[in-house]
């Protein structure tokens, strides 16, 4: 495993820097100062981000022009009241999803009781992610479950990590990737804009390339792209790195043939 770290630590060398941004969906919060506004975008931005790498890219501008200056004023004034259902802003996501989400984002803002009875009146969405188990897995059960609530269903686009065996949930490759972005401050890629969660909290945003090339590694071994395989990899990228396992990421993604 030694050599395995070596060889991840290179590439997290090698892809972590701020030419990496440019290519990336996660120039999009960049282009943000206000808190709000960060939080919103790449919590949205995430959503889109999956397909080809030009039309997410391409999809997340004409989503944020949508929106305006500030994606907060949007969500706040109801901007998204006027979306039509059917006016596509990436693959399936439409004009509905959106509003859906903008809804629950608004909601979220204006104090929506936390399930433990908590309010939130924090002008940050970390408060709804924060528990004192510094628990991320029920932090996004939160966050899908107060959305829920504001708009009186569910949402396909805002995965769930619980099912009826909770370990095989779902991955949450795109909230986890939101959080990644939210939390980790290293001053070059991630924003590192929430304060309360830290690096060693998070999961690995867990796709298919990321499990097929964590498997050839020998990282893992289990099959199944979920919630169980997320917590796995990440206890054995903790081996490499306690503090700050997911900034194996920007190694694992770009992995291609082991030398």
């Amino acid at each position: 495993m030694d050599k395995i770290k070596e060889y991840l630590d290179e590439l997290v060398a090698k892809n972590n820097t701020e030419a990496f941004i440019k290519d990336d969906p996660v120039q999009f919060p960049h282009r943000y100062s206000d808190l709000r506004d960060i939080e919103i975008v790449s919590f949205l931005v995430a959503t889109i981000a999956w397909g080809n790498r030009k039309m997410i890219l391409n999809s997340a501008n004409k989503m944020l022009d949508i929106m305006g200056k500030s994606p907060y004023d949007y969500v706040m004034s109801g901007g998204f009241e006027k979306l039509e259902d059917g006016k596509c802003i990436h693959r399936t996501f439409f004009g509905r999803d959106l509003r859906y989400y903008c809804k629950g984002f608004q909601a979220l803002y204006e104090g929506v009781s936390h399930p433990c009875g908590v309010r939130n009146d924090s002008p940050s969405l970390e408060g709804v992610f924060y528990n004192e188990e510094h628990d991320v897995w029920r932090g996004i059960e939160d966050f899908r479950d107060l959305i829920a609530k504001a708009n009186g269903c569910s949402s396909k686009h805002i995965s769930n990590p619980c099912c009826a065996e909770p370990k095989k949930g779902s991955a949450c490759k795109r909230l986890h990737m939101a959080l990644r972005w939210l939390v980790r401050n290293d001053g070059i890629v991630d924003l590192g804009v929430w304060k309360q969660l830290k690096p060693k909290d998070l999961m690995i945003p867990l796709d298919v390339h990321v499990a097929r090339v964590s498997r050839e590694l020998g990282l893992i071994d289990r099959k199944s792209n979920d919630r169980q395989t997320v917590e796995l990899l990440t206890a054995k990228l903790r081996e490499f790195d306690a503090l700050d396992p997911v900034k194996y990421d920007f190694a694992l993604f770009g992995v291609e043939v082991m030398p």
